[in-house]
């Protein structure tokens, strides 16, 4: 359930209140009983929740250093000739 936040327009009194997101939404204030408004706020983060959101979990097997292929300036080798008996 989401937390919204109001602003009295009577008194200016800024107050929270945790509600579910099908609820009506209050019209008077907690303190002096007049008019509010719901604020629109930033919300709290993006919240990544299971496995798979992390660089570790997709590096078995990726990611890997590996022999980087052969830019030496050695020459080729040549492949070995068969011995004649």
């Amino acid at each position: 359930m989401p937390t919204y936040e109001y602003e009295c327009l009577s008194c200016g009194t800024h107050f929270d209140m945790f509600q579910k997101m099908s609820e009506v939404p209050t019209d008077k204030c907690v303190q002096c009983q007049g008019s509010v408004r719901r604020v629109i706020s930033g919300g709290s983060g993006l919240i990544f929740k299971g496995s798979g959101f992390y660089i570790t979990d997709y590096a078995a097997g990726k990611g890997k250093s590996k022999k980087p292929k052969s830019t030496s300036t050695e020459a080729p080798k040549k492949p070995k000739k068969p011995k004649k008996d």
